[in-house]
Protein backbone atom coordinates (compact mmCIF):
# COMPACT_ATOMS: atom_id res chain seq x y z
CA UNK A 1 0.00 0.00 0.00
CA UNK A 2 1.15 3.40 -0.88
CA UNK A 3 2.71 5.88 2.39
CA UNK A 4 0.82 8.89 3.05
CA UNK A 5 3.97 10.34 1.89
CA UNK A 6 3.29 9.37 -1.73
CA UNK A 7 0.04 10.52 -1.54
CA UNK A 8 1.18 13.74 -0.87
CA UNK A 9 3.68 13.54 -3.69
CA UNK A 10 0.84 12.15 -5.97
CA UNK A 11 -1.18 15.14 -4.91
CA UNK A 12 0.69 17.89 -4.83
CA UNK A 13 2.11 16.68 -8.69
CA UNK A 14 -1.88 16.20 -9.66
CA UNK A 15 -2.50 20.10 -8.47
CA UNK A 16 0.82 21.25 -10.40
CA UNK A 17 -0.57 19.67 -13.52
CA UNK A 18 -3.50 20.92 -13.25
CA UNK A 19 -2.49 24.11 -12.76
CA UNK A 20 0.59 23.94 -16.37
CA UNK A 21 -2.44 22.91 -18.21
CA UNK A 22 -4.83 25.58 -16.79
CA UNK A 23 -1.73 27.96 -17.94
CA UNK A 24 -1.17 26.75 -20.90
CA UNK A 25 -5.00 26.76 -22.01
CA UNK A 26 -4.94 30.44 -21.38
CA UNK A 27 -1.51 30.95 -23.47
CA UNK A 28 -3.59 29.08 -26.23
CA UNK A 29 -6.88 31.59 -25.63
CA UNK A 30 -8.95 29.06 -24.13
CA UNK A 31 -10.50 27.08 -21.59
CA UNK A 32 -9.16 24.86 -19.10
CA UNK A 33 -12.58 23.26 -18.87
CA UNK A 34 -12.44 22.27 -22.51
CA UNK A 35 -9.61 19.61 -21.57
CA UNK A 36 -9.20 16.70 -19.85
CA UNK A 37 -5.81 15.52 -18.13
CA UNK A 38 -6.05 11.62 -18.51
CA UNK A 39 -3.93 10.15 -15.83
CA UNK A 40 -2.00 7.12 -17.68
CA UNK A 41 -1.18 4.59 -15.12
CA UNK A 42 0.76 1.90 -16.82
CA UNK A 43 3.90 2.53 -15.10
CA UNK A 44 2.59 2.31 -11.93
CA UNK A 45 0.85 -0.65 -9.57
CA UNK A 46 -2.87 -0.23 -8.74
CA UNK A 47 -1.68 1.89 -5.30
CA UNK A 48 -0.29 3.88 -6.69
CA UNK A 49 -3.01 4.51 -9.24
CA UNK A 50 -5.79 4.62 -6.29
CA UNK A 51 -3.54 7.59 -4.76
CA UNK A 52 -4.02 9.21 -8.13
CA UNK A 53 -7.59 9.02 -8.30
CA UNK A 54 -8.42 9.84 -5.04
CA UNK A 55 -6.17 12.91 -5.31
CA UNK A 56 -8.75 13.71 -8.35
CA UNK A 57 -8.12 12.15 -10.69
CA UNK A 58 -11.08 9.98 -12.21
CA UNK A 59 -10.19 9.40 -16.01
CA UNK A 60 -7.15 7.19 -16.10
CA UNK A 61 -5.17 5.25 -18.97
CA UNK A 62 -3.58 2.14 -19.68
CA UNK A 63 -1.80 0.83 -22.81
CA UNK A 64 -2.53 -3.27 -22.08
CA UNK A 65 -5.55 -4.77 -21.67
CA UNK A 66 -4.14 -7.13 -19.19
CA UNK A 67 -2.78 -4.65 -16.79
CA UNK A 68 -6.13 -2.31 -17.33
CA UNK A 69 -8.33 -5.27 -16.60
CA UNK A 70 -6.89 -6.43 -12.78
CA UNK A 71 -6.99 -2.25 -12.15
CA UNK A 72 -10.64 -2.04 -13.37
CA UNK A 73 -11.44 -4.86 -11.31
CA UNK A 74 -9.48 -3.58 -8.30
CA UNK A 75 -11.38 -0.29 -8.39
CA UNK A 76 -14.77 -1.51 -8.71
CA UNK A 77 -14.10 -3.91 -5.41
CA UNK A 78 -13.22 -0.68 -4.15
CA UNK A 79 -15.84 0.94 -5.50
CA UNK A 80 -13.58 3.97 -6.96
CA UNK A 81 -15.44 4.57 -10.15
CA UNK A 82 -12.90 5.63 -12.36
CA UNK A 83 -13.61 5.79 -16.47
CA UNK A 84 -10.84 3.77 -18.33
CA UNK A 85 -9.77 4.77 -21.43
CA UNK A 86 -7.49 2.67 -23.27
CA UNK A 87 -4.87 4.03 -25.09
CA UNK A 88 -2.46 1.16 -26.25
CA UNK A 89 -3.03 -1.61 -29.04
CA UNK A 90 -6.47 -3.52 -28.86
CA UNK A 91 -6.29 -7.22 -30.22
CA UNK A 92 -9.44 -8.62 -31.45
CA UNK A 93 -9.17 -11.57 -29.14
CA UNK A 94 -9.18 -9.72 -25.90
CA UNK A 95 -11.94 -7.36 -27.24
CA UNK A 96 -14.64 -9.20 -24.93
CA UNK A 97 -13.02 -9.08 -21.89
CA UNK A 98 -11.65 -5.22 -22.44
CA UNK A 99 -15.12 -3.75 -22.87
CA UNK A 100 -16.41 -3.83 -19.60
CA UNK A 101 -13.88 -2.05 -18.59
CA UNK A 102 -13.66 1.24 -20.53
CA UNK A 103 -15.54 4.13 -21.86
CA UNK A 104 -13.11 4.82 -24.12
CA UNK A 105 -11.05 3.63 -26.76
CA UNK A 106 -8.43 6.11 -28.31
CA UNK A 107 -6.18 3.66 -30.75
CA UNK A 108 -8.87 2.38 -32.80
CA UNK A 109 -6.40 1.27 -36.18
CA UNK A 110 -8.00 -0.78 -38.31
CA UNK A 111 -11.32 -1.32 -40.19
CA UNK A 112 -11.32 -4.95 -38.71
CA UNK A 113 -10.71 -3.58 -35.16
CA UNK A 114 -13.49 -1.13 -35.90
CA UNK A 115 -16.37 -4.85 -37.47
CA UNK A 116 -15.26 -6.79 -34.33
CA UNK A 117 -16.07 -3.74 -31.67
CA UNK A 118 -19.06 -3.03 -33.22
CA UNK A 119 -20.20 -6.33 -33.02
CA UNK A 120 -19.80 -6.82 -29.37
CA UNK A 121 -20.58 -3.73 -28.40
CA UNK A 122 -23.86 -4.36 -29.73
CA UNK A 123 -24.36 -7.92 -28.33
CA UNK A 124 -23.38 -5.99 -25.14
CA UNK A 125 -25.82 -3.39 -25.81
CA UNK A 126 -23.74 -1.19 -24.38
CA UNK A 127 -21.77 2.05 -26.71
CA UNK A 128 -18.29 2.77 -26.84
CA UNK A 129 -16.45 5.96 -27.77
CA UNK A 130 -13.65 5.69 -30.07
CA UNK A 131 -11.02 7.40 -31.31
CA UNK A 132 -8.91 6.70 -34.54
CA UNK A 133 -5.34 6.18 -34.42
CA UNK A 134 -3.55 8.18 -36.93
CA UNK A 135 0.69 7.48 -37.76
CA UNK A 136 0.90 11.29 -38.73
CA UNK A 137 4.51 10.78 -38.67
CA UNK A 138 4.45 8.15 -40.70
CA UNK A 139 6.68 6.35 -38.85
CA UNK A 140 7.05 2.55 -39.85
CA UNK A 141 7.97 1.47 -36.02
CA UNK A 142 4.61 3.13 -34.51
CA UNK A 143 0.62 2.03 -34.63
CA UNK A 144 -1.99 3.68 -36.31
CA UNK A 145 -3.46 4.35 -40.03
CA UNK A 146 -1.50 6.08 -42.26
CA UNK A 147 -3.16 9.09 -43.19
CA UNK A 148 -3.78 7.85 -46.71
CA UNK A 149 -6.28 5.45 -45.36
CA UNK A 150 -7.82 7.46 -42.83
CA UNK A 151 -10.72 9.14 -44.96
CA UNK A 152 -12.06 5.58 -45.83
CA UNK A 153 -11.58 3.96 -42.76
CA UNK A 154 -13.74 6.86 -40.78
CA UNK A 155 -16.63 6.94 -43.41
CA UNK A 156 -17.00 2.57 -42.61
CA UNK A 157 -16.39 3.08 -38.78
CA UNK A 158 -19.22 6.44 -39.06
CA UNK A 159 -21.49 3.47 -40.60
CA UNK A 160 -21.06 0.81 -37.36
CA UNK A 161 -23.52 1.04 -34.51
CA UNK A 162 -22.92 1.52 -31.34
CA UNK A 163 -19.70 2.98 -31.93
CA UNK A 164 -19.29 6.25 -31.43
CA UNK A 165 -16.35 8.14 -33.59
CA UNK A 166 -15.12 11.28 -31.76
CA UNK A 167 -11.81 12.29 -33.37
CA UNK A 168 -8.40 11.42 -33.69
CA UNK A 169 -5.46 10.28 -31.47
CA UNK A 170 -1.46 10.99 -32.24
CA UNK A 171 1.80 10.74 -31.05
CA UNK A 172 4.42 13.46 -32.30
CA UNK A 173 7.73 12.81 -33.30
CA UNK A 174 10.13 11.22 -30.33
CA UNK A 175 12.56 13.76 -29.18
CA UNK A 176 10.99 16.26 -31.57
CA UNK A 177 11.28 20.04 -31.33
CA UNK A 178 8.83 22.22 -29.77
CA UNK A 179 8.22 23.83 -33.34
CA UNK A 180 8.09 20.23 -35.32
CA UNK A 181 5.67 18.98 -31.86
CA UNK A 182 3.38 21.78 -32.83
CA UNK A 183 3.64 21.76 -36.17
CA UNK A 184 2.33 17.68 -36.34
CA UNK A 185 -0.56 17.80 -33.86
CA UNK A 186 -1.62 21.27 -35.80
CA UNK A 187 -1.59 18.75 -38.88
CA UNK A 188 -3.76 16.31 -37.21
CA UNK A 189 -6.27 19.06 -36.20
CA UNK A 190 -6.27 20.10 -39.74
CA UNK A 191 -6.94 16.39 -40.55
CA UNK A 192 -9.52 16.24 -38.22
CA UNK A 193 -10.93 19.23 -39.49
CA UNK A 194 -10.84 17.77 -42.97
CA UNK A 195 -12.68 14.85 -41.83
CA UNK A 196 -15.54 16.30 -39.45
CA UNK A 197 -16.36 18.70 -43.24
CA UNK A 198 -16.16 15.39 -44.96
CA UNK A 199 -18.75 13.59 -43.01
CA UNK A 200 -21.28 16.11 -41.77
CA UNK A 201 -23.50 16.30 -39.62
CA UNK A 202 -23.67 12.69 -38.72
CA UNK A 203 -20.87 12.69 -36.79
CA UNK A 204 -19.26 15.20 -34.25
CA UNK A 205 -15.60 14.63 -34.25
CA UNK A 206 -15.04 16.96 -30.98
CA UNK A 207 -12.16 15.26 -29.72
CA UNK A 208 -8.36 15.24 -30.11
CA UNK A 209 -6.23 12.98 -27.61
CA UNK A 210 -2.25 14.81 -28.35
CA UNK A 211 -0.16 15.47 -25.98
CA UNK A 212 1.55 13.88 -23.06
CA UNK A 213 4.10 14.91 -19.91
CA UNK A 214 6.71 16.74 -22.47
CA UNK A 215 5.03 18.04 -25.23
CA UNK A 216 1.51 19.10 -23.58
CA UNK A 217 2.02 22.37 -24.08
CA UNK A 218 2.33 22.74 -27.74
CA UNK A 219 -0.78 19.95 -27.78
CA UNK A 220 -3.08 22.49 -25.98
CA UNK A 221 -1.90 24.86 -28.25
CA UNK A 222 -3.13 22.99 -31.12
CA UNK A 223 -6.72 22.24 -30.18
CA UNK A 224 -5.99 18.82 -27.85
CA UNK A 225 -8.92 18.40 -26.05
CA UNK A 226 -7.60 14.73 -24.10
CA UNK A 227 -4.35 15.20 -22.39
CA UNK A 228 -2.65 11.56 -21.70
CA UNK A 229 -0.35 12.52 -18.65
CA UNK A 230 1.60 10.09 -16.94
CA UNK A 231 5.68 10.45 -16.00
CA UNK A 232 4.32 13.92 -14.73
CA UNK A 233 1.81 12.72 -12.41
CA UNK A 234 3.91 9.89 -10.62
CA UNK A 235 7.16 12.27 -10.44
CA UNK A 236 9.42 11.53 -7.12
CA UNK A 237 7.48 8.06 -6.44
CA UNK A 238 8.59 5.88 -9.61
Amino acid sequence: MASPETAKRIAENWHRVNTEVAEAALQAGRGADEILIIGVSKYVDVDLTAQLFDAGCDALGENRPQNLWGKADQFIRANRKATWHLIGHLQRNKIRRTLPCIGWLHSLDSLRLATALSEEVVAAGVQLNVLLEINVTQDVSKTGLPKADLMQVAEQVVALPNLHLRGLMAMCSLESTSEVARREFAEVREIRDTLQAALGSQVKLDQLSMGMSGDFREAVAEGSTLLRIGSSLFAGVM
